[in-house]
C-alpha cells in the first residue's frame, strides 16, 4: 500500500533536488569571475545567451547537481543516473529559456514568467524521462505548483541578500 503524502509530496522534492541545487547554485557562484558563457557572440545582432550566463555559474551548476546526485545514490541507487540527467536538462532549459529571451528581444534581467519558472523544470523531467523513476501525474503537479511557489521566494530572498540585482 502506498502513502500518498510519501508519493505526492516527500518523493517528488527528494527526486527533483539535484535539479533544484543545479538551477539555484548559479545564482551563488557565477557572480564570481564573470566569464560569459557566450562569451560576448551575438546572433542577428542579439546576444546569444546574455552575459548573465556564465561559465563559472555552468560549472557551478553542474558540480553542485552531480554532487547532489551522487549524495542522493547513496541512499537511491537509482538517483545517480536520473540527478545527472535532471542537472543537464535544468541547464539545458536554462539556457534554452535566455536563448529565447534573447531572441524576443528581452533585456538580461528581464521578467519573463514561463522561461524564468518552468524552462528548467520542463528540460529536467524531460531528460530525466528515459531512465524512469518519475513521480506520479500528482507529484509533478505538485512540482510544479512548488516551483511556481519557491521561485520568486528564493530569487527575492537572493535580491535581499544582494546576490542577485533584481528580485525574480
Amino acid at each position: 500500500m502506498s502513502n500518498p503524502f510519501y508519493d505526492i509530496i516527500i518523493y517528488p522534492i527528494i527526486y527533483i533536488w539535484p535539479a533544484y541545487v543545479a538551477n539555484g547554485a548559479p545564482v551563488i557562484f557565477g557572480r564570481y569571475r564573470q566569464i560569459p558563457l557566450d562569451m560576448g557572440k551575438k546572433i542577428g545582432g542579439k546576444p546569444i545567451f546574455g552575459s548573465h550566463k556564465t561559465v563559472i555559474g555552468l560549472i557551478s551548476g553542474l558540480a553542485s547537481g552531480f554532487l547532489m546526485a551522487g549524495i542522493e545514490s547513496l541512499f537511491i541507487p537509482y538517483m545517480l543516473a536520473v540527478g545527472i540527467a535532471l542537472t543537464i536538462g535544468t541547464h539545458f532549459g536554462d539556457l534554452l529559456g535566455s536563448f529565447i529571451k534573447r531572441r524576443i528581444g528581452h533585456k538580461e534581467g528581464a521578467r519573463t514568467f514561463i522561461l524564468d519558472q518552468y524552462t528548467f523544470l520542463i528540460f529536467a523531467l524531460l531528460f530525466a524521462y528515459p531512465f524512469g523513476n518519475l513521480p506520479d501525474i500528482y507529484g509533478i503537479i505538485f512540482l510544479v505548483i512548488l516551483t511556481g511557489v519557491l521561485h520568486p521566494l528564493t530569487n527575492l530572498g537572493a535580491h535581499r541578500l544582494k546576490i542577485k540585482k533584481v528580485p525574480w
